[in-house]
Parts: structure tokens; C-alpha cells; sequence
């Protein structure tokens, strides 16, 4: 018998003075059995940090051909490609030529320094193509926040993000490895 996805849902209020962008989104995240609460955090936060009305959740790790998150324009083209995660360099490739802007948000300490060493130079040819890695401890305190119904508040100011549950906060500040030309 498979196993079905957990559903999760989050109202986030979203503050990001570097885009100027204010708003609250009512997200439904489902999370995969195979995935862990820090890969759907990983999700959510990346959602935050692109909110707009058009992006949103795909069906992620139960399909190969799509990415975690996307938004599409009204002519069905990928404007935007969210992945996060170690993917393989084949796949961001790919990715890059489907869509305008690709976004990779790396995770997992030593592991994700690992995996840009392995594909820091067949990555910096894609022009189209940003890397940020998340740093672990942060990662760690976005994990702790994980309720069914999570209520969040997100800002973000001179690159730095705070995000909150009202209980407690967690400050991340974002290691861009390749951001795009």
C-alpha cells in the first residue's frame, strides 16, 4: 500500500523590503513521504523569497520533469524554476534551458559544500542559473517551526531574512555561490 503526502498549511505574511513586496499568502504544502520537514521548510522559504500571485507548489518529488516551484506565464512558458535540494548537474542544465530564470536553494552543511565543489565549474556557464545555499543551523531552527497549521511572518531586508511562528525566530543569511549575469 503507498503511502500519501501530508498535508501542511501555512499563512504567511511576507514582508521583503528588498522587492518591496507585502503580502499574505495561504500556501498548502504537501509533503511527500520520502521528504523530510527541513525539504519542505526549504520549499516554503523559497516560495517567500519569490512570492508572487503566479508562482506556485508543483507536485515536486513525484514528478522528474518538474521542479519544486514554478511560475509560468500566461503563454505557458517557465518565467521561473525553483529547485531545491543537491540536484544533478543534467537536471539543472535542463532547466536552464526551459526556463528564463533558474533558482537552486542548496542545503545540508558539509554536503551541500561538497556538491558545489563537484559542479561549481559546469554550473558557471548558465547565465540564467543563481545558487544560493541555505546555511544548516538556520535550516535546523526552520525545522522546529513545522506544524500542521503554521502561522509565519517572513521578513527580509539587505539580503538578511528573519521568519517567525510567534514563539520563536530564526535568522537566515543566504550564501550566494552564482547569482545570474
Amino acid at each position: 500500500m503507498a503511502l500519501s503526502s501530508t498535508i501542511f498549511k501555512a499563512t504567511v505574511q511576507i514582508s521583503d523590503m528588498d522587492r518591496n513586496y507585502y503580502a499574505e499568502h495561504l500556501l498548502t504544502l504537501a509533503r511527500h513521504p520520502s521528504e523530510t520537514d527541513e525539504r519542505m521548510m526549504v520549499r516554503l522559504l523559497a516560495f517567500v523569497l519569490h512570492a508572487d500571485d503566479q508562482l506556485s507548489f508543483t507536485k515536486g518529488l513525484c514528478a522528474d520533469e518538474e521542479p519544486d516551484l514554478w511560475q509560468m506565464s500566461l503563454t505557458n512558458e517557465i518565467e521561473l524554476w525553483i529547485d531545491v535540494g543537491l540536484p544533478d548537474e543534467r537536471r539543472l542544465r535542463k532547466a536552464c534551458g526551459r526556463a528564463k530564470q533558474v533558482y537552486l536553494y542548496s542545503y545540508g552543511g558539509r554536503g551541500a559544500d561538497l556538491w558545489w565543489q563537484r559542479n561549481v565549474e559546469k554550473l558557471q556557464r548558465f547565465d540564467n542559473l543563481s545558487v544560493v545555499e541555505l546555511p544548516e543551523a538556520a535550516c535546523k531552527e526552520m525545522t522546529r517551526m513545522v506544524q500542521r497549521n503554521m502561522q509565519l511572518q517572513c521578513t527580509r531586508q539587505d539580503g538578511e531574512i528573519w521568519l517567525t511562528n510567534g514563539e520563536s525566530t530564526c535568522s537566515i543569511a543566504p550564501l550566494p555561490r552564482k547569482m545570474q549575469d
